[in-house]
């Protein structure tokens, strides 16, 4: 029996010779009890994860290239709401952002892409996708029948639909499906807000909707898929997730297994402890994930790779995973895929490539591009340049009895200083407001004299013994939104709640909104590295014979810096910190200057030690290991 059967067109049959690039009006994409069905055949989606909000629009063609060399036929993509919209109203599609831009190279590029809207995302994004002023609206209750949240999303996915009407496949494009939601059912099971959601999608787009939960929990299944919409699975163990979507009760759920996420490593996060995640970590992992791919592919049905191409987590854009310790993501979304976050195939990619070759028409998948190396940068000096709090406005954002949010200051991310004046002497530990969000530098009179850190279960505690006329300075840095959407108040960064030493709460609070969306200026500046954060200035001139796009690009680091960000021709590159695993930053070669010009860095240091000169050089190949935590509780 049929159990759910949705038309629509398609471009034009998917080949090495013949990529995607008009449409055939007389095609149709659909499915039936077991099959996807292109032109009335079987076609499997032999897909991977690439997100273009994390790569430079300049290389979205070569990953998409290097994704058909593999042996792709689908892009599975994210879309972040908050990059798209980071204040009410006002939009931004241009650069990373232009989603219309990706799909249409990826249809150049002989390659069917799937949407995955959202609103919510995961993706150890900021705050899984989520804009943070959406904590500011009363009443607000993220994924849940809630009319404050779905008068947003509808606002979002109105505005992502006209952007991107004319490249579902029934207009000629690559879009083939569009996903609800994402792993739902590991969140609630609130059908109302499923259906209201399902209905917007349906107002914006025309080709068909499909559901993303964890395969090997039933519960998760039950709570995130919907009536008439194609449940699909995710996880390690295609064989259990297929095994439980069959059993679903609701026929119109069924059709064409789909295992919608194939985690072949994961994510890392910034932590002494934690180790690197390889996709090529040893040959037996590789095997067993070849096996199960294979067995995918066997039985004829579908899967998405994630990630195929992690990217990055450019500026401040890395979420969380967790409040309790906070999980904070590293700057690299590396994920240890097949394609690296450079864009150079690992050994899984060709091991991969090998597999699925077995599986489509022999000569349809074509060489893999040459590459370049990665260029070396010998090592230069970052000279200090200013002082963050020199940075400053002269006057204070808000002067209040009790410190305020960063999201009532109209900030999103980045830093926020809070200041404040002893009126008399105290003793005590101090408490940063309800609890520390998420790392709180403590200065007195301009003196570092501790670190209360999240990342840890138990943060450091910083006794105080301060004295009349004495300046408390506490800097907030915002190191992510969790990803999967907890309660309202637990998305709000900065200090919430009163400040006290012991149990004295300190009244009388300048605070400082520290955002960095643009570099101070920096010129004619000098400043000796105290303890308070400084930003450093440097360049590197690439070498003889290295021009730019990827044969120039470096991996950057800074061996003796602590804790930072870093801009390279004035774009935000991402954070940097001592305690691993990630030890170096990607510095894609489209943002570099020709080997005849300089290549401006700047480093703003958050914990500069007197006496030790920052220097940063470009290496050669990846840098992952751990080193201790100065500031370890």
């Amino acid at each position: 029996m049929l159990r759910k059967v949705v038309l629509v067109h398609l471009a034009a049959l998917l080949s090495a010779a013949s990529p995607l690039a008009s449409a055939n009006p007389n095609s149709n994409f659909t499915y039936d009890e077991k099959d996807f069905l292109l032109d009335g055949k079987s076609f499997q989606i032999i897909g991977g994860q690439m997100d273009p909000q994390r790569i430079p629009r300049e290389f979205w063609r070569q990953r998409l290239q290097m994704a058909r060399a593999m042996g792709l036929n689908t892009i599975f993509s994210y879309i972040f709401w908050n990059d798209l919209e980071p204040n009410p109203g006002q939009w931004n599609f241009h650069d990373r952002n232009d989603i219309r831009g990706f799909f249409r190279i990826a249809q150049e590029e002989g390659l069917y892409a799937v949407l995955r809207p959202g609103p919510y995302i995961c993706g150890e994004h900021e705050w899984g996708g989520f804009p943070a002023w959406l904590s500011q609206v009363d009443g607000m209750k993220v994924r849940e029948n809630n009319d404050q949240f779905l008068n947003a999303t509808k606002r979002y996915l109105d505005r992502l639909g006209s952007e991107l009407w004319g490249l579902q496949i029934t207009q000629g494009g690559p879009i083939l499906m569009n996903q609800l939601e994402n792993e739902y059912g590991s969140f609630g099971n609130d059908k109302a807000y499923l259906q209201r959601t399902a209905d917007i999608l349906r107002e914006n787009f025309e080709v068909f909707l499909y559901t993303n939960d964890g395969g090997g929990n039933k519960t998760s299944l039950d709570g995130g898929t919907l009536h008439g919409v194609l449940a699909a699975t995710d996880g390690r163990d295609p064989k259990t997730g297929f095994k439980n979507r069959d059993e679903l009760n609701d026929p119109t759920m069924l059709g064409p297994q789909l295992y919608g996420e194939y985690w072949l490593q994961w994510f890392d996060n910034w932590a002494a402890s934690v180790t690197h995640s390889n996709g090529s970590a040893d040959e037996r992992t590789i095997e067993g994930h070849i096996n199960n791919l294979e067995w995918v592919l066997q039985g004829k049905n579908s899967f998405n790779i994630y990630m195929f191409h992690g990217g990055t987590n450019f500026g401040f854009e890395s979420g969380s995973t967790g409040d309790n310790p906070t999980t904070a993501v590293t700057s690299s979304y590396d994920y240890g895929a097949p394609l690296d976050e450079t864009g150079r195939p690992t050994e899984i990619y060709h091991k991969l490539r090998d597999m699925i070759s077995k599986h489509v028409p022999a000569g349809s998948i074509p060489d893999i591009p040459g590459l370049p190396k990665i260029a070396e940068v010998a090592e230069f000096s970052m000279k200090p340049a200013l002082s963050l709090f020199d940075s400053r406005s002269s006057q204070p954002q808000k002067q209040a009895n009790s410190p305020v949010t960063m999201e009532s200051l109209g900030q999103s991310y980045g830093f926020v200083l809070y200041e404040h004046k002893l009126d008399k002497d105290i003793s005590g530990t101090l408490s940063p407001g309800d609890k520390p969000r998420d790392r709180v530098i403590v200065y007195i009179n301009g003196k570092k004299v501790g670190v209360i850190d999240c990342t840890y279960k138990s943060p450091a505690t910083v006794p105080l013994d301060v004295k009349k006329g004495d300046v408390l300075q506490l800097l907030v840095e915002n190191l992510g939104r969790v990803d999967f959407s907890l309660a309202m108040k637990d998305q709000v960064k900065g200090i919430v709640g009163d400040v006290k030493i012991g149990n004295e709460i300190l009244k009388g609070w300048a605070t400082y909104s520290l955002p960095i969306s643009q570099l101070p200026s920096l010129l004619n500046k000098t400043v000796s590295a105290e303890d308070t954060p400084v930003f450093y200035t440097g360049s590197f001139i690439l070498p003889d014979g290295t021009e730019t796009d990827q044969s120039g690009d470096i991996l950057l680091t800074f061996p003796k810096g602590i804790k930072g960000q870093v801009w390279v021709n004035g774009i935000n590159m991402g954070r940097y910190w001592t305690i691993g695993p990630q030890q170096s930053l990607y510095i894609p070669g489209c943002y570099v200057k020709d080997h005849a010009m300089s290549n401006d860095v700047v480093v703003l240091e958050l914990e500069p030690k007197a006496g030790t000169e920052l220097t940063g050089k470009g290496v050669a190949t990846r840098e992952w290991f751990n080193s201790p935590d100065p500031d370890a509780p």
